[in-house]
């Protein structure tokens, strides 16, 4: 969705509230792509402070689907996102990025509320996501998942002095 900002030029001190229904329904997270599930519509409040500059703020929820880190089962992960940017349309492109002053969502005087919410959402992302904090993962032999049950792999530690003759036994190992 896009919102066109020169409705604001007119005058300093002008402010707009746009309720707005995301587009996207799938979010590239650096895992790979999650699935939208729910998502509320976003409230941006835009204020023109003059000189071409404008204060975006406003609010959004939604929720993803992305993988445990553990055991990659789905994981439902609801976000609720504070929006604050500082908009300067007086800058070039240039200028933005010798001032590591990137802005994706601005394109021209349209602002892109789906690259907005896209560039919030990759700043909140958790380190790790976990289905339970007991989470007992992949087994490491066979893959299964160990929350479901035990997959009857030997799991002991081998003698790492014992590594030489594991390697031994492994040549002569039949297939």
């Amino acid at each position: 969705m896009l919102i066109n900002l020169s409705e604001l030029f007119s005058c300093q001190g002008k402010k707009k509230t746009y309720t707005l229904h995301l587009e996207m329904d799938q979010f590239p997270a650096p895992d790979g792509v999650c699935e939208i599930v729910d998502k509320e519509p976003v409230i941006l409040t835009v204020v023109n402070e003059g000189s071409r500059r404008f204060l975006v703020k406003g609010e959004a929820s939604l929720s993803l689907v992305m993988p445990c880190s553990r055991c990659l089962e789905p994981v439902k992960m609801p976000f609720h996102l504070e929006i604050d940017q500082e908009l300067d349309l007086s800058k070039t492109d240039e200028e933005r990025v010798e001032a590591l002053d990137e802005q994706p969502y601005i394109s021209g005087y349209n602002l892109d509320v789906d690259q907005l919410v896209s560039s919030e959402l990759v700043l909140n992302l958790p380190m790790k996501v976990l289905c339970r904090e007991d989470c007992k993962g992949l087994c490491n032999r066979c893959g299964a998942n160990l929350n479901k049950g035990d997959c009857g792999c030997d799991r002991q530690p081998l003698d790492p002095r014992m590594s030489v003759i594991q390697d031994i036994f492994k040549q002569f190992k039949e297939v």
